[in-house]
């Protein structure tokens, strides 16, 4: 009697190890993705950031936060701007970059002038376009950066300069410096001659846009073309004049994508990079950048400092 007990115990005991294995089994199809995978599936999302701060800030944003998530991420500087993306993503080269409505759209439609104040109406300029292209733009973000004309506040108490309006009045004769492609941007030379009757073609100098507040502040140059979110803008030495007649259009951040990979990853992609993108005003793009130009820290500091603020890592 005992006997048997004895082995109906351990008959029990091995059918009890025997389920067991099999729950575990079961466990380990669902984590390998069958049902309930958390780590998502696609290609590798090659971030491009444009050879300025802000840029590289944001392409580490975003792929920090991508790459916290699960995703397949990697970096790509492209030692330029925005004709350089464009080419990047025609070959395949990235395939998601942060970048600006209204100045992207004006790219694409080779400066026909569409671009308005108006991010939404702006953008459904855009969205056409970039599908052709096989891209779409996700959600822009609050945050505006569109070209400042600055000057020092020495010059700008010396000749009465608030205002655009003022330097087409009294300021013509000044020499101005920015990014390469102001001399034919619509917002930037060629703004200034439509909208406000002045022209800096003749004296306009191209500069890295590292250099150019540094230009301005030694006299090299007697206006600036900086970003609006330019961390070097904190100082009150130098003075944004105002765009009194709405030149400039709605710049608002926003992340382009390849098509392929929203659809390969679906909206949790997306969804991720909405809610990042919904929380950088313009305020928070000025301090970072200032964090960057002012304090020399690197983006992929400045941008994971950031994310841990706002619980994305």
């Amino acid at each position: 009697m005992k006997r048997n007990l004895r082995w109906l115990l351990a008959l029990l005991a091995v059918m009890g190890l025997v389920a067991a294995a099999c729950g575990d089994s079961d466990d380990d199809t669902s984590s390998e993705g069958t049902t309930g995978t958390t780590t998502p599936s696609g290609p590798t999302i090659t971030i491009g950031a444009q050879d300025f701060g802000e840029s590289a800030i944001l392409a580490e944003i975003y792929g920090q936060a991508l790459a916290a998530a699960g995703y397949d991420v990697e970096q790509q500087a492209l030692g330029g701007f925005r004709d350089i993306e464009m080419g990047a993503f025609e070959s395949g080269e990235i395939n998601f970059a942060p970048e600006y409505v209204a100045s992207l759209l004006e790219f694409l439609n080779d400066k026909a002038g569409e671009a308005t104040s108006d991010v939404d109406e702006t953008l459904a300029l855009l969205q056409p376009r970039l599908e052709e292209m096989g891209l779409v733009a996700l959600e822009p973000a609050p945050g505006v950066n569109t070209n400042a004309f600055v000057v020092t506040k020495a010059t700008a108490d010396s000749l009465g300069l608030a205002t655009l309006s003022d330097l087409a009045a009294k300021g013509a004769d000044l020499k101005m410096g920015g990014p390469a492609d102001c001399a034919t941007n619509p917002f930037c030379v060629g703004g200034l001659q439509s909208v406000y009757g002045v022209d800096f073609s003749g004296t306009f100098v191209g500069l890295d846009t590292g250099v150019t507040a540094t230009a301005l502040q030694n006299g090299e140059i007697g206006v600036a073309v900086l970003f609006s979110t330019d961390g070097e803008l904190t100082s009150d030495e130098l003075i944004a004049l105002e765009d009194d007649k709405g030149m400039l259009n709605a710049d608002n951040i926003v992340p382009v994508v390849a098509q392929s990979v929203v659809d390969a990853y679906g909206p949790e992609m997306a969804d991720l990079v909405n809610e990042i993108s919904a929380e950088l005003t313009t305020e928070t793009l000025t301090e970072l950048n200032e964090r960057y130009s002012v304090d020399k820290e690197e983006a992929a500091d400045i941008a994971q400092a950031w994310l841990e603020e706002n619980d994305f890592l």
